[in-house]
Parts: C-alpha cells; sequence; structure tokens
C-alpha cells in the first residue's frame, strides 16, 4: 500500500510546502477525507521551473523510442497500482468503480498510444527542399524542417476526469510524447488520486534514466499556483481542461507575458443536439433513451454532454418529450465532484427556473438529507423565439438538459448560425433529412470540432482521427485537439535548416532517413530510405 505524503513532488524530491493544507471531500458523504495537501511555495515553484528547464536540454534530444519506453513504463507501472488509484478516486468523486477502471484503462492505452506515435516517428512532419545550384535567375538553397518541442509544459488536471485529463492524461502523454518536460498543477478536487499517479510517473523517471525535472506534481490553489507557473519565464506552454472563467483568467495570463505562451483551453461547451423530423418520428422513444442516458452520463460532468436539444413542434415532439419527462422523472439522485460544481448546478437550476421564458417538463425526486453533493436531474424546454432572445446556451454543469422546439427550417438554421463554438453538435437524422435540410452541416462545421451523426456527443475515443476541440469560447484554440494524436502539435514549433551538411542534420532529416519515417521531398510524400540531394548529382 502507498502512503500518500501530501506534498508535492518536484523532480525526485519532496517538497515542503507551507499554509493550509488543502483536504478533498467524499462528495458522497460531504466529508473532508485524509491526509492534507501542502500548498507549494513560492519557492518551489520557481525551483520546479528550473528543474523543468534543465531537463529539457536533455529530454527533448531522446529518441522517439526512448520517449515510447517512457511513456509504456507509466503505463505500466499505473497498472500495477490500479486497485489503489480506483479506491482512492472512488473515495475523492465519487464516481463509481466501474467508470474509473475504464478511465484507468482508457489513461494508460492513450499513453501507449502517444509511445507508437514516439517511437514511429513521422509525426514530425519532416520536409525536404532539396538544393537546386542551377536554377535561375537564382540558385535553389537545401531547405528542410521539422517540427520541435517549445520546453516545460504546464498541465492543469480536470476536476472531472482524475485519470484521463489529470496528471497522466492526454496533455501530459502528448507533451511528454513531443520531448517536453511537463509539470502539473493537481486539482483539489482529487489530490490523493493525483499523487499515486504522480509517484508511479516519478518512479518511471528514475527507472527509465530521464532527467530530474522531465516531471513534477505541485499541490496548492490553482489561482495562486497555476498562474504562477503560466507567469515563469522558463514555462513555455500550457494545457487546461475546466471552466471558461478559469481558463479565461489563465489563457489572459498567458498572453500578458512579455513572452506571451501557447495556452491551450478546453473550457465550456453545451453541445447542440439537432433532431430532424423523419428521425424524430420513426425512432423519437430511442433516441430519448439515448439522449436521457447521455445527457446524465458522469452525472452530467463530461465536456461533451448535450446541454440542448432542437426539434420540430408537433405530436411526434410531444411524444418525444413525454418519453423524457418519464425517465428525467424516474431517475435516483446524482453525486456532483466538489461542493464548489454542487453549488452551481443548484443556483442555475433556481435561475432557470425562474426564467419565464422556460418551462419545467420534469425534476427527479430530491436526495435524502447527507447525500453529500448529491443532486436531481431536470428537464427545461423553451421554443425557439424564446432562445434567440434570451442567454440560454450557457454550460450547465450537471445532469440536465434543454429541449428547444422550432417552427420551421429557416428557423433552424438562424439557431445555428446563432450559436457560439462548441466542441461538439449532433445531428440524429434520416438521409431524406440530409437532404432537406442540408445547409445545416454546412453551418455547424463553422461552430464545432466534431459533429455526430445518429449518435451522442459522450464518449470521445482515444484515436488517431478524433477532435476534441472548437472554436472559441469551447477551446482557447480551435485549430487543435487535447484527444488524438494530433494533440501531439500543441507543443512544438517548425524549425528549419537551410544549407547545413548532412552529419549537422537531426536524424528526421538525414538524407538517408535512417529512421525510416514519412517525409515530405520536393513537394511529395515519401519513405525513402536513401535522398541523394541534386547538389552531389551535379557534381
Amino acid at each position: 500500500m502507498i502512503k500518500l505524503s501530501g506534498r508535492s513532488l518536484i523532480g525526485f524530491r519532496e517538497g515542503t510546502g507551507v499554509g493550509e493544507p488543502l483536504h478533498a471531500t467524499d462528495p458522497s458523504k460531504g466529508q473532508r477525507l485524509q491526509p492534507g495537501f501542502v500548498p507549494a511555495t513560492a519557492e518551489e515553484v520557481d525551483l520546479t521551473a528550473r528543474l523543468a528547464a534543465e531537463a529539457f536540454a536533455v529530454y527533448n534530444r531522446t529518441t522517439g523510442r526512448e520517449r515510447g519506453a517512457f511513456l509504456r513504463k507509466i503505463a505500466a507501472k499505473i497498472e500495477s497500482i490500479a486497485g489503489e488509484v480506483i479506491e482512492r478516486g472512488v473515495r475523492e468523486t465519487a464516481l463509481p468503480q466501474a467508470r474509473l477502471q475504464g478511465e484507468t484503462a482508457r489513461t494508460c492505452a492513450q499513453l501507449r498510444l502517444f509511445a507508437e506515435v514516439a517511437e514511429e516517428g513521422s509525426w514530425v512532419a519532416a520536409r525536404i527542399d532539396r538544393a537546386d545550384p542551377g536554377r535561375k535567375p537564382a540558385s535553389k538553397p537545401d531547405i528542410r524542417s521539422m517540427l520541435r518541442p517549445l520546453g516545460p509544459v504546464v498541465v492543469f488536471g480536470a476536476s472531472n476526469f482524475p485519470l484521463a485529463f489529470s496528471v497522466a492524461g492526454g496533455d501530459t502523454a502528448s507533451a511528454l510524447a513531443s520531448g517536453n518536460p511537463v509539470i502539473v498543477k493537481a486539482h483539489a478536487a482529487h489530490p490523493g488520486t493525483s499523487e499515486l499517479v504522480g509517484q508511479m510517473v516519478r518512479e518511471s523517471v528514475r527507472e527509465c534514466a530521464m532527467p530530474e525535472g522531465v516531471f513534477s506534481l505541485l499541490f496548492g490553489s490553482g489561482a495562486q499556483i497555476g498562474t504562477a507557473l503560466m507567469k515563469h519565464p522558463l514555462v513555455k506552454a500550457g494545457g487546461f481542461t475546466g471552466s471558461r472563467a478559469a481558463g479565461r483568467a489563465l489563457m489572459d495570463v498567458a498572453a500578458a507575458r512579455p513572452e506571451p505562451i501557447p495556452f491551450y483551453a478546453e473550457m465550456s461547451s453545451t453541445n447542440p443536439v439537432f433532431i430532424l423530423p423523419g428521425a424524430l418520428r420513426e425512432r423519437g422513444e430511442n433516441i430519448a433513451a439515448g439522449l436521457h442516458a447521455s445527457f446524465t452520463m458522469g452525472a452530467g460532468q463530461f465536456c461533451t454532454k448535450p446541454g440542448m436539444v432542437f426539434l420540430p413542434h408537433g405530436s411526434e415532439a410531444a411524444a418525444f418529450t413525454e418519453k423524457l419527462r418519464q425517465l428525467v422523472a424516474g431517475s435516483a439522485p446524482f453525486h456532483l465532484l466538489t461542493r464548489s460544481i454542487y453549488s452551481s448546478y443548484d443556483s442555475a437550476l433556481a435561475g432557470r427556473k425562474t426564467d419565464t421564458a422556460v418551462t419545467l417538463v420534469a425534476e427527479a425526486p430530491k436526495a435524502a438529507p447527507g447525500a453529500g453533493f448529491a443532486v436531481s436531474s431536470a428537464l427545461f424546454e423553451t421554443d425557439a423565439a424564446a432562445f434567440l432572445c434570451s442567454r440560454l446556451d450557457a454550460e450547465i454543469f450537471g445532469p440536465t438538459t434543454l429541449l428547444v422546439r422550432h417552427s420551421n427550417r429557416d428557423q433552424l438554421f438562424e439557431i445555428a448560425r446563432s450559436l457560439e463554438g462548441h466542441l461538439t453538435a449532433t445531428i440524429h437524422g434520416t438521409e431524406q433529412d440530409l437532404r432537406e435540410f442540408a445547409g445545416l452541416l454546412a453551418i455547424l462545421e463553422s461552430k464545432v470540432g466534431r459533429l455526430v451523426f445518429n449518435g451522442f456527443p459522450t464518449g470521445v475515443e482515444v484515436c488517431h482521427a478524433m477532435v476534441h476541440g472548437g472554436p472559441y469560447p469551447s477551446t482557447s484554440d480551435g485549430r487543435s485537439t487535447s484527444v488524438g494524436t494530433r494533440a501531439i502539435f500543441r507543443f512544438t514549433r517548425p524549425v528549419c535548416y537551410q544549407g547545413f551538411p548532412d552529419e549537422a542534420l537531426p536524424q528526421e532529416l538525414k538524407d538517408a532517413n535512417p529512421l525510416g519515417i514519412w517525409r515530405m521531398l520536393d513537394g511529395r510524400m515519401t519513405q525513402a530510405a536513401n535522398v541523394p540531394s541534386l547538389v552531389s548529382q551535379a557534381g
């Protein structure tokens, strides 16, 4: 059994910290958990950044195979204590054991996927434009480029994913795979889970003979420790999953530095669902059941939760709503992750109940006293005219959704054009629906990062093609993704080498292609093992 220290992990050192310890709370009972976790000091924040910068000088030159072995080691270490991690995670989050078992498996699979990407090596996007000394009116130089890591990356653990978006989650995996040291700011909701995983990452650093500062884990207030990290001149990028308020604040810190740095924040999303007439007519009850499962999954605390649903007026919509009403009314209470999320949900529902533009359709029975952060699911309804005139598209983090009825296609298109940026949009339809509403897809492509057809947005597959991002305010930069192997590009920048002799070039750019990676050679993709230059041919 691993003993929790309640202290920050600063490279191979243990922090001393200062101030009142922070405690996790059992959401099912509202009781404080031991031990307390002492916030890092300003001096420890500085030491962490300096160790990471020193490690970068070595770690950024490790090979893809070395980084792949490191990521695989982390996955194996986490699996070796999975029982302890899951037990602590259940106590700190009230998430079901099965959910945390799945999240542990996803986290380890994610680490191994990025290990494969690092080992294969083509992610560096190597490009070679060979010299042409005979070109007129001016000769063409030999120019080669590839992606290189940025430097120390700060990763902020997410409240709703204590493993997959936390200490060894996607941000950490992608940053380490691309050659960047990582400093994790642990989330206060699950510090014990974070320390257990952090100890496994640190052991992996030692066993793989990586430099000390390649990983650190700090405890403390996000506003204090997180801001100090993002302001530190040795930090070169940040990755965040959380609320819009916190994400925007850190985004502004990153932009206001004397040397602005990239900050990739996944912040808020209400994930619109469009149910088109044919689909509603053919399988309305099935869609209602799937929707209920989706917006209550994880107590509605997924960033991809469908929070607003658009459907046409009519008898089919009435039957759909009645089915959904029954499902919501029969729902058991759900435990939210933290006191803050609980208070925000309670306040948002109270506000929506008093909004004259909205009708409460159903609300599940209240939880018994003493049930910690337990809440009831709720279903609301409005019409398109009210939706277009009111601010009803804000994310409510918890098990609730809003039905919006529209009168015709033009009104639906107006709604779609009015939406801000979201992570996902879902369309339920038939082939005939897609023909009749052909313009909807074109509108939504500019509004979201992932389009889902005849499914639901909760459940984000970890694969090469996945996009988990979207236009602001769903993320700080809609050109990126925090899930899937494209995430590796966030913490890199292109570097160009002009006129260098072959022996001085990185392995990825050498003529012989010793790594056997895919490269662009004079505008064409190739894996050619030997790339003779035009200069040598001209001899």
